[in-house]
């Protein structure tokens, strides 16, 4: 009974790990960060993403919402352009659960043990957010954040799922100089 508690326990956690939104981010060291307060849209890159004008909206609120509370202020003349693009692939994990019940000593093969296992497959979409920040006067690229992790069918849960991809990437933005 402690076994298949702790397996359940272990698979759970497994899969609300799963959910989380996994953050890189790269950034030109040389660029001076405090000196950006404004930012305007790339459109020309953002019409090209792949993705419903749904979904484009959803993301562009997000980065509003989160860009606004890091003290920064949409302008006709910005400092920065904020562009994006997504990707989204098919993912299938495997699990081979074996457990058993009997004598023997620790770990490895016991010819005592019995009992059984099984095999379980979880199927999801795992989405790719990349937000570029690109200086407005140079062009030049000076911040990247890119996110992933398990994206959502269902239309209740899509805003909060894409918040959670926005805020968990622009967290790191601007990047925290060390002194």
């Amino acid at each position: 009974m402690k076994k298949l508690f702790l397996l359940s326990a272990v698979l759970t956690l497994l899969l609300t790990s799963c959910s989380a939104v996994r953050v890189n981010t790269d950034y030109d060291q040389n660029v001076k960060f405090e000196q950006y307060k404004t930012y305007a849209y790339q459109k020309s890159v953002i019409d090209k993403a792949e993705i419903s004008d749904l979904d484009k909206r959803r993301i562009l609120r997000s980065i509003d919402e989160t860009m606004s509370t890091k003290g920064f202020s949409k302008s006709e003349s910005p400092d920065v352009l904020v562009s994006f693009f997504t990707k989204e692939k098919e993912q299938v994990n495997v699990y081979n659960n074996n457990w058993g019940f009997g004598w023997g000593w620790g770990w490895g093969w016991n010819p005592w043990m019995w009992g059984g296992g099984y095999n379980s497959t979880y199927r999801y979409t795992e989405g790719v957010l990349t937000i570029n920040i690109i200086d407005a006067k140079t062009k030049e690229l000076i911040w990247q954040g890119v996110g992933e992790g398990e994206l959502t069918k269902r239309t209740e849960k899509k805003d909060e799922n894409i918040k959670e991809f926005v805020q968990s990437i622009l967290e790191q933005y601007p990047p925290q100089l060390k002194k």
